[in-house]
């Protein structure tokens, strides 16, 4: 695959990853729009992989909590801060898994790939995020999430296997409406992020290791790079933006690329 389209590719799952824009919908876009060649599953893998490691790396402090916690949780103990939120991240990733392997097993995956589908969801999901941010309180913080919250900010991120819907966004707007305040509801979408990306990376890792090749490990290597320093740079700049700015400006974008994907979709 030719460098340019291997860091087009890496950057727009970098920063759109951890935004609340949709990853998935821009990667399908990508080729629907602008007839370029479709990335394919290892690309896929590698760019997940490196965003994957840019948002352990931003939230080590957190994520070695959790690390230590899941050791005491498979012990059966629930004792810790850690453990807990290990708990409460295992619980939030249930729903999605299981709702990715079914759609995975059953091809209906491929079926969503469309730029109706795409734009119905970035405009619908886009208002929905306007309105839970305007509405919700900020009033809870990430230490006072509970396994009730988990559990339906899990069902919710479940609802972005739908491309266009995006996980982050689907799972800040539900933070926002259970009164978490900005930072943290995205502290939260953004920890959940790590065992739901491992898990995608594990189901489509499969399909690497059978059919991937010397070329492809090659130009996978360079696109998970790409994609850990733009994930890295994006997670720096929302997060330092939401101590003072709402999510409206990713509101605003959403709504103005999904009007125009329906207008390009039923034209």
């Amino acid at each position: 695959m030719p460098l340019f389209q291997l860091i087009l590719i890496a950057v727009i799952q970098g920063v759109t990853e951890f935004l609340p824009v949709s990853s998935s919908g821009h990667l399908i876009l990508l080729p629907n729009l602008t007839g370029l060649e479709d990335q394919g599953v290892v690309i896929d893998v590698a760019v997940h992989v490196g965003t994957l490691l840019a948002v352990i790396l931003f939230f080590w402090a957190d994520v070695k909590v959790a690390l230590a916690g899941t050791a005491r949780l498979l012990r059966g103990k629930v004792d810790t801060p850690g453990a807990f939120l290990a708990l409460c991240l295992a619980i939030a990733t249930v729903p999605v898994v299981l709702l990715g392997l079914l759609l995975h097993l059953t091809g209906l995956n491929d079926a969503l790939r469309s730029t109706a589908v795409i734009g119905w969801t970035m405009l619908i999901f886009g208002i929905y995020l306007y309105w839970a941010d305007q509405t919700g309180k900020q009033e809870r913080t990430a230490n006072r999430w509970s396994i009730k919250h988990a559990a339906i900010m899990g069902l919710w991120q479940a609802v972005a296997l739908i491309p266009g819907t995006s996980r982050s966004g689907i799972t800040i707007s539900a933070a926002r409406q259970l009164g978490y305040a900005r930072h943290d509801s995205a502290k939260l979408a953004m920890l959940m992020s790590i065992p739901t990306i491992l898990a995608s990376g594990v189901v489509l890792g499969a399909d690497v290791a059978i059919h991937a090749d010397m070329a492809a490990a090659r130009d996978g290597a360079i696109a998970a790079a790409f994609a850990f320093v733009a994930a890295l740079l994006a997670l720096g700049i929302m997060m330092r933006l939401l101590r003072t700015v709402s999510f409206t400006p990713y509101v605003i974008y959403r709504v103005v690329l999904g009007l125009i994907l329906l207008v390009v979709a039923y034209s």
